[in-house]
């Protein structure tokens, strides 16, 4: 098993800036690759950004790219997700999600992710 803890979540006003950690634990060695989901009340989980736990292979939605930033530390098992030039409609619950698929390819489907974070609330305000 594999536990994800997210953290650094809070209120920013627009513009702004925050970085969101995710710090796996468990059967590390399983993973193959990590990713980012936010969802909002009431709207279906989008897609963020997502890595390769092996290499610097990296995916973004349309709409973070040129602003978020996600990396990883593997000595310190954590991922991590630098949000700058927030805006409003970015407010969400954020969620890590990590994958043990082997031929585990940057993906925004949901589907393909075995574990969850619990989540962390990011807030921006106008």
């Amino acid at each position: 098993q594999v536990q994800l803890v997210e953290s650094g979540g809070g209120s920013v006003q627009a513009g702004g800036s925050l970085r969101l950690s995710c710090a796996a634990s468990g059967r590390i060695f399983s993973l193959y690759g990590m990713g980012w989901f936010r969802q909002v009340p009431g709207k279906a989980r989008e897609f963020v950004a997502a890595c390769r736990w092996s290499d610097d292979s990296t995916k973004y939605a349309d709409s973070v790219k040129g602003r978020f930033t996600i990396s990883r530390d593997n000595a310190k098992n954590t991922m991590y997700l630098e949000m700058n030039s927030l805006k409003p409609e970015d407010t969400a619950v954020y969620y890590c999600a990590a994958s043990r698929r082997p031929y585990y390819s940057p993906n925004a489907n949901d589907l393909i992710y075995d574990y969850w974070g619990q989540g962390t609330q990011v807030t921006v305000s106008s």
